[in-house]
C-alpha cells in the first residue's frame, strides 16, 4: 500500500461501523504501519481514537515480539543478551539492543584492566565483584523487590537495581566476555552462578549476585535446598541453558504484573513464556525466586 492509501485506511477507524473490520485489516500490515498509527494519534483529539490506535501500536508490536522470540528460540536461544532484551522490548519497545551491548562492553573493560594475567578463579571473581558491587554498586532492589523493572536489563543497568536473576545476568554476560567459566544455576526462590575451574582438582563454586557476589560451597547449595525441606536435583547444582534464564526472567515478570494487579500484561506475558516453554515438561527449579525476597537473601 502506498503510503496515502495507508493513511486513508487508518482514517476510517473513526467509523464505529467499520472498525473492527479496518483493525483487522491495520493488524495484517505489521510493524510497518506503526509511524502511521502514531501520527495519526498525534493529529488526533479524540481520546476514545486515541486509545484504539495506542491498542492497535501494542498489538503490533506483540505481534512482532512473539516472532521475534519465537525466531531466537529456533537459533537454539544461545545469546542471552538478545533474549532478555527481548524480554525488555515487551515493556519498552525502543530499547536499544546496541546500548546494552556497549553498557556490558565498558563492564568487561573495567573488569578486564584490573584481572590482568590473573588465573585464579577467587581472584577473578574477586576482580568482578569489586567492579560490579563496588566501584558501580549494583545491589538487590529490597524496596521494590517485586517491581516490573527489576526484569527490565537496561533499568537495572541504568538503577544499579534489580533481582537476583538480572543481577546474575549482567555479571555472566561480562564473566562469559572475560572467557571465564561462570554459568547459571537454577536454584529454587534463588537464580545464582557456578564457577566452574578448569584446573586440575579444582572445585566448582558458587556465586550469589543477589548478596554482592558472596562465594558459596556445594555444601551451602546443599544446606539452602534442605532448608526449603526439598529433595536434592542434580537441577540445583549444574549449570543451566540460556534459553532457561529467559523463561525463568519471563516468570518472574509474570509474577510482577499479577503482584502489581494487571492480569492483562501477565497474560501477555504468559504467551511469551509458552513460546518458549514445553508445558508438558515442567522444570521444578525454575519457579521465580521473587517468591519470598527474605529468602534471596540467603
Amino acid at each position: 500500500m502506498t503510503n496515502k492509501e495507508i493513511k486513508a485506511l487508518i482514517s476510517l477507524l473513526d467509523d464505529p461501523e467499520i472498525a473492527p473490520q479496518i483493525q483487522e485489516k491495520i493488524q495484517t500490515l505489521g510493524e510497518s504501519i506503526i509511524p502511521f498509527l502514531e501520527e495519526s494519534w498525534e493529529e488526533s483529539l479524540d481520546p476514545q481514537q486515541q486509545q484504539r490506535l495506542e491498542d492497535l501500536i501494542h498489538n503490533l508490536q506483540f505481534d512482532g515480539l512473539q516472532q521475534r522470540l519465537r525466531v531466537w528460540r529456533d537459533s537454539g536461544g544461545e545469546n542471552l543478551l538478545e533474549g532478555m532484551w527481548l524480554l525488555n522490548s515487551y515493556q519498552y519497545p525502543d530499547a536499544d539492543l546496541q546500548a546494552l551491548n556497549r553498557a556490558i562492553e565498558q563492564l568487561r573493560f573495567e573488569a578486564w584492566t584490573l584481572l590482568g594475567d590473573t588465573l585464579h578463579p577467587a581472584d577473578q571473581v574477586q576482580a568482578l565483584n569489586y567492579v560490579l558491587f563496588r566501584t558501580h554498586k549494583f545491589s538487590a532492589n529490597t524496596q521494590n523487590f517485586h517491581s516490573p523493572a527489576n526484569s527490565m536489563l537496561h533499568l537495572v543497568l541504568e538503577t544499579r537495581r534489580g533481582n537476583p536473576l538480572t543481577l546474575c545476568v549482567i555479571y555472566l554476560l561480562v564473566a562469559q566476555r572475560l572467557g571465564l567459566p561462570v554459568y547459571g544455576v537454577n536454584l529454587p526462590n534463588l537464580f545464582v552462578l557456578t564457577y566452574r575451574p578448569a584446573l586440575p582438582g579444582a572445585e566448582p563454586f558458587y556465586i550469589n549476585c543477589y548478596n554482592r557476589g558472596l562465594i558459596l560451597s556445594r555444601t551451602d547449595i546443599e544446606h539452602y535446598v534442605g532448608q526449603l525441606n526439598l529433595s536434592p536435583n542434580d537441577i540445583f547444582y549444574e549449570p543451566c541453558s540460556h534459553l532457561d534464564i529467559v523463561r525463568r526472567a519471563l516468570r518472574n515478570l509474570v509474577l510482577s504484573f499479577e503482584k502489581m494487579q494487571e492480569p492483562r500484561k501477565a497474560a501477555e506475558v504468559g504467551k511469551l513464556l509458552a513460546i518458549l516453554t514445553d508445558e508438558e515438561q515442567p522444570n521444578p527449579a525454575a519457579e521465580s525466586e521473587e517468591a519470598d525476597e527474605d529468602e534471596d537473601e540467603e
